[in-house]
């Protein structure tokens, strides 16, 4: 078979089906030129989810008549100057765009530089280009593609609807303003859901006000600065606090210099950082950028661009992870503030069912069984939390007056005990109601942790060592990690087929179940699988045993507390990390603000 050149505009056709597969790709591409540009103000309009229509607009520099002869030709950029493909400092470098878009559509192109008299303007189709032409223009550049794929009908067979499209446009769009907070960008288009975001002026302010915009009103509010840097790498940004997750990872936004990325190393650091503090099947709710030098990062080895290659990438992901921990275990035991407003909307669901033979338990003062704890602000060292040996009271109701100084509190003066499961305390501004075994938990966790980092979890001797029969399979998954469990306090050795001996245990978890423990530790061991070469993978594994473990030494559902150890619980969360959620990504807590029940009973 006779090898032969391919036609040029066949070239242009296959070069399409790498960098434009569908709409929200060719939107990319040109807005991304806009950025380049130097616009500051992009605005997009699609039809037909981006197949009849993209229409982009922006105030950018412009170009000259023999730019825009270029721009249209294979391999023409503005943006390599020096020639060097491993300093790219802009968001677009291929040089593809523009002749693959006009392979496969009809491309219309009308621009102007701010101190030309005059604009130009020129048509390509099917790839074919026309003549540059004198056109009047605004200063900047429009764009306008139609019938996109009109010349490759195979590639329209695999797009989606026009609403899937016009949402997958959305999407990018999106993460593009996010980026670059700095610039206006606007959308408009059937099924597209248009926004008009102004420009936000440089900084962490502007940067909150556009998250705002595209994340939620509530992010702002629950929203952690990440600031860290390492080795000339500088991670900058917000992370939504542990408990404000959701239930896919499209609140996850990430950019390197700039330029928004979807890469596997980075959504993998940020997995990690989170895997302590939220659900398994969540996803955490942020923007983080990368700065770098462009030497320190490949960005030509994707077609379109959503991936990258660091030079060195276990130092990038130790710093996204260091630098998320950093910030989650400063927020010590703030939760999000959308949590009292879901426990608002409960109540209102409750209140109007009350025609319809539903009631409300009122409490009742000094009814049998219940006790008021006296008013005092007992501190963690002071109260021996602890101890849960002896038997407490049921703190129904509280008709002391509070301390004050417990008042002024983040988490406020222990009030009552409900059901022996939830401890309500009063603050200045409102109510928090704590679930006592959810907190107690990851109070025993971090317990844990911090004295294996310090000099190994303290172990104690069993007077008797206990034999716990297990399925075959579990045994020997234990016995394969007796190394590692012994450097968590439990010791263990095989006794016989599907049976091990346990020795030693945590001192902390002493007098627990130990039968039910180490049960639960082969689960644990059995979810978490085989140690992955990913770094941090055996860290993660031990710190999932470790919670496990804590979740048999802490105060249970329907254990009564004693009013000192419910003050001492919450004096025990405001200076403990991330206890604001229990070590399965659970509220601890949530706060109501008085003026919000005011409002609830119509007070307001």
């Amino acid at each position: 078979m006779t090898v032969r050149r391919l036609d040029p505009i066949l070239v242009d056709r296959i070069a399409a089906g790498e960098v434009i597969e569908r709409p929200a790709a060719a939107v990319k591409e040109l807005v991304e030129n806009a950025i380049d540009a130097g616009a500051g103000s992009i605005s997009v309009t699609i039809a037909g989810g981006g197949r009849e229509l993209i229409r982009v607009v922006d105030d950018g520099a412009g170009m000259t008549p023999e730019d825009l002869e270029l721009a249209v030709e294979r391999h023409a950029t503005s943006k390599l100057p020096d020639g060097d493909l491993f300093a790219i400092g802009t968001l677009g470098f291929r040089g593809e765009a523009l002749p693959s878009i006009g392979s496969v559509a009809r491309l219309s192109i009308a621009t102007r530089r701010r101190d030309a008299p005059q604009g130009s303007g020129l048509v390509v189709e099917a790839g074919e280009k026309g003549v540059v032409r004198p056109v009047a223009a605004a200063p900047g550049t429009r764009i306008e593609v139609s019938d996109l794929f009109i010349f490759t009908p195979a590639r329209l067979k695999f797009l989606k609807s026009d609403r899937a499209e016009a949402q997958a446009v959305s999407e990018m769009l999106r993460r593009l303003a996010i980026a670059h907070p700095d610039i206006r960008f606007a959308l408009e288009g059937e099924h597209a859901g248009g926004f008009d975001w102004p420009a936000e002026p440089l900084g962490e302010e502007g940067l909150l006000r556009r998250l705002g915009r595209a994340l939620g009103r509530d992010f702002p509010e629950n929203a952690l600065r990440i600031e860290a840097e390492r080795e000339g790498f500088r991670l900058s940004g917000f992370a939504g606090l542990p408990t404000f997750h959701r239930g896919t990872s499209a609140g996850v936004h990430l950019s390197v210099n700039g330029r928004p990325v979807r890469d596997k190393l980075l959504l993998s650091a940020v997995r990690g950082a989170y895997a302590d503090v939220i659900p398994s099947d969540r996803h955490p709710v942020l923007f983080l950028d990368i700065g770098c030098d462009p030497r320190s990062v490949d960005v030509n080895v994707h077609p379109a661009k959503s991936e990258v290659r660091f030079r060195d990438p276990a130092l990038v992901r130790g710093l996204v992870v260091s630098g998320l921990k950093a910030a989650l275990a400063a927020a010590g035991h703030r939760a999000t503030s959308t949590g009292g407003a879901r426990t608002l909307d409960a109540f209102r669901a409750v209140l109007s069912m009350g025609g319809s033979g539903s009631s409300i338990p009122r409490p009742v003062p000094e009814a049998p069984g219940w006790s008021a704890p006296a008013p005092m602000a007992a501190s963690a060292s002071q109260s021996g939390f602890s101890d849960f040996a002896a038997p407490s009271a049921d703190a129904r109701a509280h008709l002391a007056e509070p301390s004050p100084d417990a008042l002024d509190r983040p988490l406020g003066a222990a009030r009552a005990q409900v059901h022996e499961t939830y401890i309500v305390a009063q603050t200045r501004e409102g109510v928090v109601i704590v679930d006592q075994h959810a907190a107690h938990e990851r109070l025993v966790y971090e317990r844990l942790k911090a004295e294996r980092a310090r000099t190994g979890i303290a172990r104690q001797p069993l007077l008797l060592p206990e034999v716990v029969e297990l399925d075959p399979v579990d045994a020997d998954r234990l016995n394969a990690a007796a190394g590692e469990l012994e450097g968590l306090g439990l010791v263990i050795e095989p006794f016989g087929p599907g049976a091990v001996l346990v020795r030693e245990a945590p001192s902390q978890l002493a007098g627990g179940n130990l039968q039910k423990l180490v049960r639960d530790v082969a689960d644990a061991l059995a979810e978490q699988g085989q140690i992955s070469s990913v770094p941090g993978s055996l860290e993660r594994r031990l710190d999932h045993v470790l919670a496990t473990m804590a979740c048999h030494n802490s105060v249970r559902a329907g254990r009564r507390l004693r009013p000192e150890e419910m003050d001492a619980l919450l004096r025990e969360m405001e200076v403990t990390p991330n206890s604001g959620q229990c070590n399965h990504g659970r509220p601890t807590y949530v706060e109501l603000k008085l003026s919000d029940i005011e409002r609830l009973f119509g007070r307001r």
